[in-house]
């Protein structure tokens, strides 16, 4: 009787199918949105597929990569952007049920651009969560913190603490239009991290939405997870609202000043050469109050030819100092004379006006260009990142060899050396998941961008060789990298099932060091199905 109802069902079926015709998965995820969301008249004003006129533009709106915004790259299938949390709760539960992939997006600097897209071999559909309706901050001097919605850019929050208080700052990175989000999640460093460690040493209390679509704060998640979305990437483990975040006391005058040099390359006694051999020894040393980084790079001394004979290396030191001028000019006389940094070098100012100088505007700028979400201009790029050790500074045998490179290449890349030290080798490598502390002597970024797409490979290409040239003066076994500076050239997980130990292997400890097992066991303790998963996601260690 069984198999006779069997053979009746397999007959019928292609009818059942002909009444009731399967939907797409937009619209599955749009009738199931609706239904989870108390005023499901809102939703076209939350959802956008690709079929909606605003879809390119929203999508388009924070690419700061071009590289990823080819034809070819592959799009989500829609795109949700919440105005509160019961909607992030049900894009959540509707990417499960649809079977979809969330990809997070606070400001859209990920400089490998997981946040809106997927390097996916497979088809994977996937939807972005747009959180730039998301950006509320909240200002109280009295026990000295803000509450900042995670698609804040760090311009609005600067912009917001200015406003409220001449003596406080925010120790977090230089460009004002990343996101809050992925910023903090990834560690955080800028111009005053040397006095007051990072951006994620400075966050008390955060909300997250679980993969189950819980809403926790700090005693809700737990202190094993509040150490994970503090340097360890908040794609891992949730989706992350909103940060409480500790202000630090700032002198209401700052000192900036900018020496630059140029290197005579054949010449070992060059007096740049001197001095960057110098810097490299002293500039992890000076009081935290001291930021000194140092920009290597190329510039034409005949602006009608680009051949290397008519190039130069140029190096950049910039300095912020936490105090007024003629105490920074004493400091480095006493202790880095070969810089001969002079009174007349120097320029005084607020901390605001510090932060608008290393934004790039003049320090006279109104500061409410820092709220200007879409200011950085939108180019193809490529970075990678290292950090020098106390164990071996670049020999000047192995600058000589880097110079040459770069002199060599047509469109040559950027060197921002940036010194540690300082509080920064107070605090232990376990103490958060960013583990580059005591030790390091100053992080390297490498950056080359270009304007046509179809140079994408050759400069790709060349930041590999570069990268492979600066193996043996860096730090090794394992040679690290900052989360934030992303790279997928590091390896990233095959799919959902890439073990543990492959991805320890291939990025995960030169990301995080030891901290990646702990990672791994936070991970599989709130998303042991690895719902929340990305080509460089925290796999579960059971």
């Amino acid at each position: 009787m069984a198999i006779e109802v069997q053979k009746l069902l397999l007959l019928l079926l292609p009818l059942f199918i002909s009444i009731f015709p399967s939907i797409s998965l937009e619209d599955g995820f749009v009738q199931c949105f609706s239904s989870n969301t108390p005023n499901p008249n809102a939703t076209s004003q939350i959802i956008f597929t690709q079929k909606n006129p605003s879809f390119k533009p929203i999508l388009q709106s924070s690419i700061r990569n071009l590289m990823f915004s080819h034809k070819s790259t592959p799009k989500p299938i829609l795109i949700v952007t919440p105005h509160n949390i019961s909607h992030i709760q049900s894009a959540i539960t509707c990417s499960k049920q649809q079977g979809l992939q969330v990809r997070v997006r606070s400001g859209g600097h990920d400089y490998e651009g997981l946040s809106y897209t997927s390097h996916e071999e497979e088809d994977q559909p996937f939807i972005i969560l747009d959180f730039s309706n998301l950006r509320s901050i909240t200002i109280n001097l009295e026990d000295e913190t803000a509450w900042v919605e995670s698609g804040a850019t760090l311009g609005e929050l600067y912009h917001a603490i200015a406003k409220a208080s001449r003596v406080h700052g925010f120790p977090a990175g230089s460009c004002p239009t990343i996101g809050i989000g992925g910023h903090l999640s990834g560690g955080g460093f800028g111009t005053i991290f040397r006095k007051y460690g990072l951006a994620a040493d400075n966050v008390v209390d955060a909300v997250i939405v679980d993969s189950h679509g819980r809403l926790l704060n700090r005693t809700l998640m737990g202190e094993d997870l509040f150490w994970a979305i503090r340097g360890g990437g908040g794609s891992s483990f949730g989706v992350i609202t909103s940060w409480k975040v500790k202000l630090v006391r700032v002198p209401e005058t700052v000192t900036i000043f900018d020496i630059s040099t140029r290197v005579v390359e054949d010449d070992d006694d060059d007096d740049s050469v001197i001095t960057f051999m110098k810097w490299q020894d002293i500039a992890d040393k000076l009081p935290g109050e001291m930021f000194l980084h140092a920009v290597m790079g190329i510039e034409n001394v005949n602006s009608s030819s680009s051949s290397s004979s008519n190039k130069a290396v140029t190096i950049s030191f910039t300095g912020l100092y936490l105090g007024e001028a003629d105490v920074a000019v004493s400091l480095m006389s006493e202790n880095f004379a070969e810089l001969g940094l002079q009174r007349n070098n120097c320029k005084q100012m607020s901390w605001i006006q510090s932060v608008l100088y290393f934004a790039g505007f003049s320090v006279n700028s109104s500061i409410d260009l820092l709220t200007q979400r879409n200011q950085t201009s939108r180019i193809s790029f490529k970075a990678k990142s290292d950090y020098v050790t106390s164990q071996q500074s670049i020999p000047l045998s192995g600058l000589k060899g880097l110079w040459k490179i770069l002199l060599h290449e047509d469109n040559s890349p950027l060197l921002i050396l940036t010194p540690y030290g300082g509080r920064m080798s107070e605090i232990s490598e376990s103490e958060s998941p960013f583990p580059h502390r005591k030790g390091i002597n100053y992080g390297i970024q490498y950056i080359v961008s270009w304007d046509n797409s179809s140079d994408d490979e050759k400069y790709l290409e060349m930041m590999r060789r570069l990268y492979e040239y600066m193996t043996p003066y860096v730090s090794e076994n394992p040679r690290r990298a900052y989360l934030n500076y992303r790279d997928l050239d590091l390896g990233v997980n095959r799919d959902k099932n890439t073990s543990y130990e492959e991805a320890r292997t291939s990025w995960g400890s030169k990301y995080f060091k030891n901290n990646f097992e702990r990672l791994a066991k936070v991970k599989a303790a709130v998303d042991l199905g690895n719902f929340f998963w990305n080509e460089q996601s925290i796999p579960p260690l059971i």
